[in-house]
């Protein structure tokens, strides 16, 4: 009943339900106090401990750019993943139009974002992006509209901090870590505007199918479960599911 009306009365009942769940099963521990790691010797080395992460992540994605270059290879008449699927779907879609964002779209976007105090490698919080707004925004529209326009993102907001975040078994093992990447407060501005213009293209040329649920509007994990509920129940009534 305790978390009930504690679920209820949440404002991001997502959030709190999960928030619940890692709390009755124990894993509310801190992410970042790592234990020391098997590096040769194990070791309490921060600096060591940062670089070992960063070369295992490496490799990792070194390792997924093989992948897709060695199933690429295997296709026929085909160098490129983009050669691939314009050979096999019959459907056509337009080019995605770039629309330049306004000033009123952005600052839409810079209201939406939550103020927060914390601060990465820029230290320029939330918080204080909100309060400059109206001294930033002439410039900030520009600066958006010529990455939009040339297709070139700018460098030094391709710096963001790589925290690793423990997944299962031993600790002590850099390969049961992933990375997730903490991104400044500028770069995020970019991200709302490439998705909002990504989402209206695919939605308006219905390029994905409607059982895609991730990272759609009115849509989520509960509407994936009711949704495989129903197969379960047209198979256990030995109906054909298609």
């Amino acid at each position: 009943m305790y978390y009930d009306k504690l679920i209820s009365k949440s404002k991001n009942k997502t959030k709190t339900t999960w928030k619940t769940i890692k709390k009755e099963i124990g894993n509310n521990n801190c992410q970042n106090n790592f234990k020391p790691l098997k590096i040769n010797n194990t070791t309490n080395n921060p600096q060591e401990t940062a670089n070992t992460f960063h070369d295992y992540f490496l490799t990792v994605l070194d390792t997924v750019i093989g992948n897709i270059k060695n199933n690429n290879s295997g296709l026929r008449d085909n160098t490129k993943t983009s050669n691939y699927l314009i050979n096999n779907f019959n459907s056509t879609f337009p080019r995605i139009n770039w629309n330049y964002a306004t000033i009123y779209e952005i600052d839409k976007i810079i209201k939406f974002l939550k103020a927060k105090y914390s601060y990465w490698w820029d230290k320029i919080a939330i918080k204080i992006l909100k309060l400059s707004t109206p001294s930033i925004i002439s410039p900030l529209s520009y600066i958006c509209n010529k990455s939009l326009s040339s297709g070139v993102f700018p460098e030094r907001l391709k710096y963001t901090i790589i925290v690793p975040v423990y997944e299962k078994e031993d600790k002590l093992h850099t390969t049961n870590y992933r990375p997730v990447s903490l991104l400044t407060s500028f770069p995020k501005i970019f991200e709302k505007l490439i998705y909002s213009r990504s989402y209206k293209h695919i939605h308006t040329n219905n390029i994905l199918v409607k059982e895609q649920y991730v990272f759609r509007i009115n849509s989520s994990t509960e509407v994936t479960c009711n949704e495989i509920n129903e197969i379960l129940k047209a198979m256990n009534n030995g109906l054909c599911v298609q």
